[in-house]
């Protein structure tokens, strides 16, 4: 027979089982998770620095390991996450978020070189795709190239160069297999710095060919250095602003006169943002969108590897008139050269400021398409995954960090200081066929002399290429167009006359956006170059939203049929379009309703 216990006993075993569960869940949690080693977190904080750490500068962090040892192992993610005190799901939900960053376990091998063949549509045109099909074979070849390896990506921003390879940090040029084996034999593997001794004024290039044929040579141009652009008027206005001597008031009324909008693709009028961010509660902060990640867009660039101290004092100017704290400018990572620069340039101005500066930090993208969307950049900037934020709120009233946010294209703060100098009329004067304005067009494609023309708003495709480029090459017939990259849509030449403007394109199904606009030929197809754009939007969806990742995947393939589906890719577009929650997903369709309405020969 069983007796009961007394009390005490059993109080006394309840007490030891207690005790014996919670040493037990301290050993488990001891153990839980993958443990860092010491010498990791010695080899982590020698690259980052001494505390205190920043959660938002995570993916800068990311870049430093990334950069050292050319891959982020796992043992350096535990340990950054252990030193920086972030939980290691969300360092490595970051890291496997960009394509830049590639994620390896233990000892698995790593290449010493990396060769990224650009597959974006003006690449594509002049034979990446042959490239990556020669490449693996000739550098997998011989012990000198045992350690390489290519892959693709997509647009580099280099689109007026085609076809670009990319040997690490060094972009080869009108790429060929012997010229990027050359660059791998001899380790070219970092972008030169160009001299800081050049002698450039955008006034001389309005209405004319910023990088005409023979300068699309360049790979790092000269550029005008901080002490040469001080010395011929350089940051005079932003002194006068900080000192009174020009008012804020008359510089907002100026950039609101002279019409100038948003230069990144949105095209919302840059004084009215001003004043809405200006009206707003401080601190304030401002984001400076150089991720210029459109396929055919490279204006960006272009300025910024000639002038970038135009580019620096608008956005100082801009932060007198607004009330800026902080300054965040964020670059894309295929930039290495410009990165480079900004970084020199931006610790001259910062030695020797002509004024009050704010806080000025350069952040380093990583290889995010989506990252050019505002919110989805200003979610980067925090160091977190580069995923659009659903509005309201705008970012104006609750952006970084939570605060009142002035986002702008770099190209918008360009040209601060040449419409507040010359007078908004200046600027208004430009442009045809009743439009207004100056517009920076990336040309590529079938064109004679690619590049970025200064050219008026309003000028038409069939201008731009007679006029501009030199007409088309040679054996090649002007037969298409991409009057706004990627997202904008594809005309037939026969629609050569209409306006290229900000509202011009809307009626076509089309819009200019970041004004990158690839020429096809007739050896090319309209389907084909949207089968093109649906993979990098395939490729570039954040995933977040099942219209756009599910939507643009579903697309690719249907569009590889030789007959579409029409019926089919038109719910995927409406879908799309409807319940996308960023212009990822919105736009994507533009390419296949073009096709469906402008081309339908090829498709049917």
């Amino acid at each position: 027979m069983n007796h009961p216990k007394p009390a005490g006993e059993m109080k006394a075993v309840a007490v030891a089982t207690i005790d014996d569960l919670r040493q037990r869940i301290r050993q488990k949690s001891k153990m839980k998770g993958r443990q860092p080693d010491d010498i990791s977190v010695a080899e982590v904080q020698q690259l980052i620095g001494l505390p205190p750490y920043r959660r938002d500068l995570l993916i800068e962090y990311l870049h430093h390991l990334n950069d050292e040892y050319r891959a982020l192992h796992d043992r350096h993610l535990v340990a950054l996450s252990k030193v920086i005190n972030v939980s290691m799901a969300e360092v490595y939900e970051v890291a496997t978020f960009y394509h830049h960053f590639e994620v390896v376990r233990g000892d698995d091998p790593v290449a010493e070189i990396t060769v990224r063949v650009c597959n974006g549509l003006s690449c594509e045109l002049h034979g990446a795709q042959d490239l990556l099909a020669r490449l693996p074979k000739v550098l997998g070849e011989g012990t000198n190239f045992a350690n390489v390896k290519v892959i693709p990506a997509p647009c580099v921003g280099r689109c007026e160069q085609a076809p670009i390879a990319v040997v690490s940090q060094y972009p080869v040029l009108f790429a060929s297999v012997d010229k990027v084996v050359a660059a791998v034999e001899t380790k070219s593997t970092h972008q030169p710095m160009g001299k800081n001794d050049g002698d450039f004024n955008p006034i001389n290039y309005v209405e004319k060919g910023i990088s005409p044929q023979g300068t699309n040579q360049l790979m790092s141009p000269a550029y005008v250095g901080y002490e040469a652009y001080r010395a011929k008027g350089g940051y005079q206005l932003a002194i006068d602003v900080s000192t009174g001597k020009h008012s804020p008031e008359a510089v907002l009324v100026a950039m609101e006169n002279s019409g100038l909008r948003g230069l990144g693709g949105a095209g919302f009028p840059a004084g009215r943002k001003w004043r809405i961010v200006k009206d707003q509660a401080a601190p304030k902060l401002m984001a400076v969108n150089i991720d210029e990640g459109e396929p055919g867009t490279f204006k960006d660039r272009t300025y910024l590897e000639r002038d970038p101290h135009r580019f620096l004092e608008g956005m100082l100017i801009a932060a007198q008139v607004v009330g800026i704290e902080t300054c965040y400018i964020y670059l894309r990572d295929e930039y290495h050269g410009c990165r480079e620069l900004l970084q020199a340039e931006l610790a001259k101005l910062q030695a020797n400021p002509p004024c009050a500066l704010p806080r000025i930090e350069l952040r380093r993208g990583a290889g995010a398409y989506i990252c050019g969307e505002e919110s989805a950049m200003i979610e980067s900037i925090e160091g977190k995954r580069g995923e659009p934020r659903m509005r309201p709120p705008y970012i104006a009233q609750v952006g970084l960090f939570g605060r009142p946010t002035l986002e702008h294209n770099m190209e918008t703060l360009y040209w601060v200081r040449d419409i507040v100098q010359r007078g908004p009329e200046w600027f208004s004067s430009f442009g045809l066929n009743g439009r207004k304005g100056l517009r920076s067009f990336s040309v590529s494609g079938r064109v004679k002399e690619p590049g970025v023309k200064l050219a008026p708003a309003g000028i038409t495709i069939q201008e731009l290429i007679d006029n501009y480029c030199g007409g088309m090459q040679a054996g090649h017939t002007f037969y298409a167009y991409l009057p706004g990259g990627a997202s904008g849509g594809i005309l037939p030449a026969t629609m050569n006359t209409i306006p290229l403007d900000f509202d011009t394109l809307q009626p076509y199904g089309c819009f200019i956006g970041s004004a990158a606009v690839m020429v096809l030929s007739e050896q090319d197809s309209a389907r084909n170059a949207a089968l093109n754009i649906m993979h990098f939007f395939e490729h570039e969806s954040c995933g977040q939203c099942t219209p756009c990742r599910v939507g643009t995947g579903k697309a690719a393939t249907l569009m590889q049929a030789k007959q579409w589906d029409q019926s089919t890719l038109e719910d995927l577009a409406t879908v799309m379009v409807d319940a996308s929650i960023c212009g990822l997903g919105q736009a994507a369709p533009n390419p296949i309703r073009c096709v469906q309405k402008y081309f339908p020969q090829e498709i049917a």
